[in-house]
C-alpha cells in the first residue's frame, strides 16, 4: 500500500509540476509579447532585409500571441502590402534594399521588383547595398534607383543552371528500386528512377526552359539599369561583375562605397544631415504597422484562396496542399454572399493525382457561382495545373514555371536487397489477387497491368480537363501534355494561361468579371501555427525539430537530398506531379 501511495503522489506532483511550469511558460510568452506599438517617425528609411524564407502567404492570426513563436517566415502578400503602404506614407522618405541571400523563389522575387517599381512612382528614392550580391540578390536590387556595393565585395552574375539528381546505379548498389509505371508517352517522368544520365530531350526542354526564364530575368534588369540585353548576356558569359571593380565598370552596380558611406548617400536623400543619425525602421516592424492600413474597401469581397506546396491527400497546412483545407476555403467563400469573386494563388509542383481531382471539382463547382481566377507563382506544374485549369482566367508570372501534363507511379521495391541480406517473404492468400504488392517480391506482371490501366485512365481524365478548361482539342491538350514544363512566357503563347502578371492583376480582373469597383480582400485559409499543432499533436513540433537537427548535421546540399528521397518515399498513389525536381542556381 505505501508503494502504491507513494506511486500516485510521485505522479501527481509531476504533472501539479509540469502544470505550473507551462503556466509560467505561458506568463513569460505574454510578457515576452508586451511591447510598445511601432512607432513610424518622420524622415524614416524603410529598410527591406528578408532574413527568413518567404512564402506566398502565412495564414497566421496577428492576435496569436504563439503565432512568431515557432514559425519562421515572411508572407509575400505582407511583404507587398507593406511596401503598397510605405508609398503614401508621409513619414517614409524612402527604401533602403539590403538584400543578401534571399530565400525565395524567382516569381515571387519578381513580384517584389513590381511593387517597388511601383513605390518609386511616388518619387521617393530606393537604394540597394551589399556586401556581396546572389544573382537572385543581384535580380531584386537592381530595381533600385541605385546599386551600391562593398568595395571589396562580391558579385555573382553568371546566367542559370538546374541540377537533376540521377538514382538508378544508387538502386542497383542497394537492392533498393523504385518500380515506375506511366503514360506511355511520358518522355521525362521519373527519369533519375530509369537512367544514370540526363536524355537529350529532357536536357533540351530543361534548357530552353532556363533560358526563357533567364530572358524575362535579362530583361527586367535591362530596363531598370538601361543595360543592353546583349551586354548582360555577355557580362554574364565572361564573369564581367565577378569584382567589384568590373562591376562598377560593366554598370551592374553605381559605386563602391562603405557601409558608412552608404549611410551617407541616406542621410542626404532623406534630407538629414551628417550629424544626424538616420531613422530606419525594419520590415518586420513596419508589416505590423501597415497590417492596420487597409488598402482596399468595400461591402463587397474578393477572396484569395493561397494554394501552396506539394499536394498530398489530406487536411492541408502551410507546407502541403490537401483537399480538406483547400475545399473548406472555396465552399465558405462560395457560401459567403459577400464575396463575389475568388482567386486561387497556385505554388505548387503536383503531386497527388486524386486530390488534385477532388480540389479540381470543387473550383467547377464554385465557377457556376461566382468567377473563379487563378494567379501563378513560382510554379504551377502537373497537379498544380490541374487545379488551375478549370479556372475563368489564369494568370502566371514570367518567371513562373508550368505545365508538365502528366501522370505516373513510382512503388519501392526491395525483393533484391532482401535476396541479398537472407530475407525471404512467404505469402499465403484466400484468392488470386489477395496478395496486391509485396515489398520484398518482384513486381508481377499482373499488378503492374492493373496500375498502368489507372495511370491511363487518369492520363485521359487529366487531358479532358485542360482540353475543356482551355477551350482545345484532347489532341491537342496531348501535344502540350508529355509531363513537358514551360515558363509562364511560353505557357501565355501556347495558350495554357491567359495573361501574364501578378497577383494584383488577378485580383483586378476577378474584381472586372464580378463588375465590382470598390471591395474589400478576404484570405483564406488560416493555418494553425506550429504552437497549436504541438498542443494537438506533438508529432507536428517533433518533426520540425527533427529536420532542423539533420539540417545542420548534413549541410544545405546533403539535406536536400535526404528531402528528395524521402519525398519520394512517401508518395502514395497515381502522381501528377513535376517529372523531376529542378535545383536552379
Amino acid at each position: 500500500m505505501n508503494f502504491l501511495r507513494n506511486l500516485l503522489a510521485a505522479i501527481l506532483g509531476t504533472l501539479i509540476a509540469f502544470g505550473i511550469m507551462f503556466f509560467m511558460f505561458l506568463i513569460f510568452i505574454s510578457l515576452a509579447n508586451v511591447e510598445e506599438g511601432v512607432v513610424v517617425k518622420n524622415k524614416s528609411v524603410l529598410e527591406l532585409q528578408f532574413d527568413d524564407p518567404i512564402n506566398d502567404y502565412t495564414g497566421s492570426n496577428e492576435a496569436d500571441p504563439f503565432a512568431g513563436l515557432f514559425d519562421q517566415a515572411m508572407g509575400l502578400d505582407d511583404i507587398i502590402h507593406a511596401i503598397a503602404v510605405a508609398k503614401n506614407d508621409e513619414k517614409i522618405e524612402g527604401i533602403s534594399l539590403k538584400s543578401q541571400f534571399v530565400m525565395a523563389g524567382w516569381s515571387q522575387t519578381q513580384a517584389i521588383r513590381e511593387a517597388i517599381r511601383d513605390f518609386k512612382e511616388s518619387g521617393k528614392f530606393v537604394y540597394a547595398y551589399a556586401d556581396l550580391y546572389m544573382q537572385k540578390d543581384y535580380f531584386l536590387a537592381s530595381v533600385a534607383d541605385s546599386v551600391f556595393l562593398n568595395p571589396l565585395g562580391n558579385m555573382d552574375f553568371r546566367g542559370l543552371s538546374a541540377e537533376v539528381l540521377f538514382f538508378k546505379e544508387l538502386q542497383e548498389k542497394t537492392g533498393v528500386k523504385m518500380e515506375v509505371i506511366r503514360h506511355g508517352k511520358y518522355k521525362s517522368a521519373v527519369e533519375p528512377f530509369l537512367e544514370n544520365s540526363m536524355s537529350e530531350a529532357n536536357r533540351t526542354q530543361i534548357k530552353e526552359l532556363l533560358s526563357s526564364l533567364w530572358g524575362s530575368i535579362v530583361e527586367d534588369i535591362a530596363t531598370d539599369r538601361d543595360i543592353n540585353t546583349d551586354d548582360l548576356n555577355r557580362i554574364a558569359d565572361t564573369l564581367g561583375g565577378r569584382n567589384p571593380q568590373y562591376a562598377k565598370q560593366t554598370g551592374l552596380v553605381d559605386d563602391l562605397l562603405y557601409m558608412d558611406q552608404y549611410e551617407g548617400v541616406l542621410k542626404k536623400a532623406s534630407g538629414r544631415t551628417e550629424n544626424e543619425s538616420l531613422q530606419y525602421i525594419g520590415l518586420s516592424d513596419y508589416m505590423k504597422e501597415a497590417s492596420k492600413k487597409i488598402l482596399n474597401k468595400g461591402s463587397d469581397r474578393i477572396a484569395v484562396i493561397y494554394a501552396q506546396g506539394e499536394i498530398m491527400y489530406g487536411e492541408g497546412g502551410p507546407s502541403y496542399i490537401g483537399q480538406g483545407i483547400i475545399n473548406d476555403a472555396l465552399i465558405k467563400a462560395r457560401k459567403d454572399k459577400k464575396v463575389k469573386a475568388v482567386v486561387l494563388r497556385v505554388n505548387s509542383p503536383g503531386g497527388s493525382a486524386l486530390t488534385s481531382d477532388i480540389i479540381w471539382r470543387e473550383i467547377e463547382l464554385t465557377k457556376k457561382e461566382k468567377p473563379v481566377i487563378v494567379s501563378m507563382g513560382d510554379v504551377a506544374a502537373s497537379g498544380g495545373y490541374y487545379i488551375a485549369v478549370g479556372a475563368d482566367k489564369i494568370f502566371a508570372e514570367p518567371t513562373t514555371i508550368t505545365g508538365s501534363i502528366g501522370v505516373f507511379g513510382t512503388i519501392p521495391n526491395i525483393s533484391e536487397l532482401s535476396k541479398n541480406i537472407g530475407i525471404n517473404a512467404e505469402q499465403v492468400a484466400t484468392n488470386v489477387n489477395s496478395t496486391e504488392y509485396s515489398l520484398f517480391e518482384p513486381m508481377t506482371p499482373q499488378f503492374r497491368g492493373v496500375v498502368t490501366e489507372n495511370i491511363e485512365t487518369t492520363y485521359q481524365t487529366f487531358l479532358s480537363r485542360v482540353a475543356a478548361g482551355r477551350n482545345i482539342s484532347m489532341a491537342r491538350a496531348d501535344s502540350l501534355a508529355q509531363g513537358r514544363v514551360w515558363s509562364g512566357v511560353d505557357a501565355k503563347e501556347l495558350g495554357l494561361i491567359d495573361e501574364l502578371g501578378s497577383l494584383d492583376d488577378a485580383i483586378a480582373s476577378a474584381a472586372d468579371l464580378a463588375d465590382l469597383t470598390a471591395y474589400s480582400i478576404r484570405r483564406y485559409p488560416r493555418y494553425k501555427s506550429n504552437f497549436e499543432m504541438l498542443m494537438e499533436d506533438l508529432s507536428g513540433a517533433k518533426t520540425r525539430v527533427q529536420e532542423d537537427m539533420i539540417k545542420s548535421e548534413l549541410g544545405e546540399d546533403a539535406f536536400g537530398l535526404y528531402k528528395e528521397i524521402k519525398r519520394n518515399a512517401q508518395q502514395r498513389g497515381i502522381q501528377a506531379s513535376m517529372p523531376f525536381r529542378l535545383t536552379i542556381k
